[in-house]
């Protein structure tokens, strides 16, 4: 038996604008409606973003290619969002390099989930 992580479900303020949010800060396509739900597909996973009265803050990983990363580096600095080296938030403004060539840069998105968008 083959076992394929199909969807999660992202519990968000406006399911619309953060779904949006995600698949234009991730050069992704755009988000489609699904039920109830905004779907945005990563890969073989689809995230359905639901619309909640109070959001529990989660943290989301996405692993990318360099020129993907530095795509998003640069949307982030476009937006003039706020983005971090390290998921303490102590430096400000910074790209973590983890050696060996690895790179990660952590922000929010706008239900206050912490992003973070690294290379392998």
């Amino acid at each position: 038996m083959t076992v394929e992580l199909d969807h999660l479900i992202v519990y968000s303020r406006d399911k619309r604008v953060a779904a949006t949010f995600l698949a234009d800060m991730l050069g992704l396509a755009p988000p489609a409606p699904a039920g109830k739900f905004m779907a945005v597909r990563v890969g073989g996973l689809s995230l359905d973003f639901a619309d909640v009265a109070e959001v529990v803050a989660k943290h989301y990983a996405f692993a990318v290619s360099d020129a993907e990363l530095d795509a998003v580096i640069a949307r982030i600095r476009e937006r003039r969002l706020p983005y971090w080296a390290d998921p303490q938030r102590t430096q400000a403004n910074q790209i973590a390099d983890r050696g060996n060539g690895s790179r990660a840069v952590y922000f929010a998105d706008p239900s206050g989930h912490w992003l973070e968008v690294l290379t392998r």
